[in-house]
C-alpha cells in the first residue's frame, strides 16, 4: 500500500475498509484474486498511486457467473422479509464505516469529503427503504370471467442482475440497484468503473462480512474489475437477464444493442443536459444557491449537474452578477479539506474535455465571463484540478447542445413567456433533471404540466441535483429511459406472472370458447 495523504486519515480508512494489500483482488469475495492485467488506481487529489488492482479475465469471469447462478438458488428462497434483514444488516455495516468509506470516495474520485459521506449516506437510506420494501413486493388480484376460478399476478426473481457503474458515484448508484435487486431475490455482478475500483472492493468486502455471518453464499454479490472489455462479457451473456448500466450515452447506446439483441432487459442511466429557468418572479438568492452547488458540485461531474441557466431577459443582468460575485468566493482544493468548495476532475482526459469546452464556445461566438484554466503549483499536482467557469451563449451552439463533465455553466436569455424557455430546456437530447426557478403558480404547473418540462426529474425552486432515493430516479431521450431507487422502481429486478387457479370439477374455457369432449 502506498503511503499517502497520511495528514487526512486515508491509510487508516483503506485498512478498516479491508484494503490492505497492493495487490488486493477482485472476484466474487473479499479474498478472492483475478488473474488479469493491472489495474491502477491514481487519486486525483494529489496524483499518488494508491493501489493496483488485478482486473478479470474471461476465466476468473466464468468462476464469478458460477457462483453467482449457485447462490441465486439459495437467495431466491428465502422469503423476501429475511433477505430484509441481511440488507438492514448491510445498511448497519455501512453505518459503521461511514467515515472510512466516504474518505475513500473522495479520494479516489475526488468530490468533496462532505459529498463522500452524502454518498455512503444515500446507501443507507436505500437499505432502510429496501429494508421496508422487502414486505411489500405486491401483486394485483382480478376477478375472473369465469366462474369458479381465481386471477393474480405475482412478481418472482430475475435471476443475475448485472451493474455496471460510473466513476462520479462510485457507490451510491451500485447500492441503489443492489439494495432493490437483493430484497427482489436477484443476484448481483458489479463492474464499478475502472477509475474507482477500490470503491468497488471496499464494498464488496463489507458485503461479505455480513454474508459470512449469516451463513450465505458470497456469489450474492460479486465483484468484476477492468475496463469496457470486462463489460461486455456481461452484455453478451444470456444467463444475466438484466444490465443495469450508468455512463455516457455512448455507453448506453451500446450496452442496448448488446442486450437488446439476446432479448435481455436494459436499465439505462446516462447523460444529462440540465437546465435552470429563471423565470421573472424568481427569487435571486435561491436561483444562486441552486445554480452554483448545481454547477460545481463534484467539479460539475453529476449527471444532474447544472450545465445550463435560462435567464428571462428582465432578469438577466442581476441573475448574472450575482452568479459571478458567487463564483469569487469558491475555494478549490483538496477535496478531503472541509473548507474547499470544488475538488479536482477525476483525470487528465476529463481536463482536456474541460478545455475544448470552452475553446469550442468562444469558436462558436460565446462569451467567457468567468475565466476557466487548469491550476497549478503547491497543492495542485496533480494537474486534475480547473477552475469553474461560466460563459454566456446561445441555445443552438453545439457545445451547449453536448453535456461537458466538467464546472462549465452557460447562461442564455429567453424572453417573452416560460413557454419560450421551456422549449429552450427540451431543446437538447438528454432529458434527466431539470427545475424552475418563480413564485408564479401558473409558470410552475406549465411547467410540470404534459406540455413542460419533458425530462425524468423536474423541481419547482430547487436545483437540478440532490434527488432524494424515495423517489424513482431516471429521464428520458438520450438519458435513457431507465428508473432507479425508490417509488415502484423495484419491479424492473423482477419478472411478472400471471396466475389462474380452477377450485371448481369444471373446466370452462375463457371467451365462452366451447371445446366438447
Amino acid at each position: 500500500m502506498q503511503a499517502v495523504a497520511t495528514d487526512f486519515g486515508i491509510e487508516k480508512a483503506l485498512k478498516e475498509l479491508g484494503i490492505n494489500d497492493i495487490n488486493e483482488g477482485t472476484s466474487t469475495g473479499s479474498n478472492s484474486f483475478s488473474n488479469g492485467d493491472i489495474l491502477e488506481s491514481y487519486s486525483p487529489v494529489d496524483g499518488q498511486l494508491i493501489a493496483k488492482v488485478k482486473s478479470t479475465t474471461k476465466d476468473d469471469y466464468e468462476k464469478v457467473m458460477n457462483a453467482a447462478t449457485e447462490a441465486f438458488k439459495t437467495w431466491r428462497v428465502m422469503p423476501a422479509p429475511q433477505r430484509g434483514e441481511i440488507v438492514r444488516q448491510f445498511g448497519e455495516k455501512l453505518r459503521a464505516k461511514k467515515e472510512a468509506l466516504g474518505k475513500l470516495v473522495s479520494y479516489e474520485m475526488g468530490k468533496s469529503y462532505q459529498e463522500g459521506l452524502g454518498e455512503v449516506q444515500e446507501m443507507i437510506d436505500i437499505c432502510d427503504f429496501a429494508v421496508g420494501l422487502s414486505r411489500q413486493l405486491h401483486g394485483l388480484t382480478m376477478h375472473s370471467e369465469r366462474p369458479g376460478h381465481r386471477m393474480y399476478e405475482q412478481y418472482h426473481p430475475l435471476g443475475v442482475v448485472g451493474i455496471i457503474s460510473a466513476f462520479n458515484f462510485p457507490v451510491a448508484v451500485w447500492s441503489w440497484n443492489t439494495a432493490l435487486a437483493w430484497i427482489c431475490g436477484d443476484v448481483c455482478v458489479w463492474k464499478p468503473s475502472e477509475k474507482t475500483p477500490l470503491c468497488g472492493i471496499a464494498c464488496q468486502n463489507i458485503a461479505a462480512e455480513v454474508f459470512k455471518a449469516n451463513n450465505l453464499p458470497e456469489g450474492i454479490s460479486c465483484l468484476i474489475n477492468g475496463d469496457y472489455k470486462v463489460g461486455a462479457f456481461m452484455t453478451r451473456d444470456a444467463r444475466i437477464p438484466l444490465v443495469s448500466a450508468t455512463g455516457s450515452t455512448r455507453m448506453g447506446k451500446i450496452v442496448a444493442q448488446e442486450v437488446a439483441g439476446r432479448l435481455g432487459k436494459s436499465l439505462l442511466e446516462l447523460g444529462g443536459n440540465n437546465a435552470i429557468i429563471v423565470t421573472p418572479d424568481a427569487d435571486v438568492k435561491m436561483t444562486v444557491i441552486g445554480a452554483v452547488f448545481g454547477a460545481v458540485g463534484t467539479a460539475g461531474q453529476r449527471c444532474t449537474s447544472t450545465r445550463r441557466l435560462i435567464i428571462h431577459e428582465s432578469m438577466y443582468d442581476k441573475v448574472k452578477d450575482a452568479i459571478v460575485d458567487a463564483y469569487k468566493q469558491l475555494k478549490i482544493g483538496n477535496p478531503l479539506d472541509e473548507k474547499n468548495h470544488v475538488g479536482p476532475l477525476i483525470d487528465k482526459d476529463a481536463v482536456r474535455m474541460y478545455n475544448e469546452a470552452l475553446e469550442k464556445v468562444v469558436e462558436e461566438g460565446g462569451n467567457v465571463i468567468v475565466e476557466g484554466g487548469v491550476l497549478s503549483g503547491d497543492g495542485y499536482e496533480s494537474g486534475c484540478y480547473v477552475k469553474p467557469a461560466i460563459a454566456e451563449a446561445k441555445p443552438n451552439y453545439k457545445i451547449v447542445q453536448h453535456e461537458t463533465f466538467a464546472p462549465v455553466l452557460y447562461l442564455l436569455k429567453y424572453s417573452g413567456d416560460v413557454e419560450n424557455a421551456i422549449d429552450i430546456q427540451n431543446g437538447v437530447a438528454q432529458g434527466l433533471s431539470s427545475a424552475i426557478m418563480t413564485n408564479n403558480l401558473r409558470e410552475a404547473e406549465r411547467f410540470l404540466s404534459h406540455a413542460g418540462s419533458d425530462c425524468g426529474i423536474a423541481n419547482v425552486n430547487i436545483g437540478t441535483s440532490g434527488a432524494e432515493i424515495g423517489g424513482a430516479f431516471g429521464g428520458e431521450k438520450e438519458t435513457g429511459g431507465g428508473r432507479e431507487s425508490g417509488s415502484d422502481a423495484w419491479k424492473v429486478y423482477m419478472r411478472r406472472q400471471t396466475n389462474t387457479i380452477n377450485y371448481t370439477t369444471d373446466l370452462p374455457l375463457a371467451q365462452g370458447i366451447k371445446f366438447d369432449l
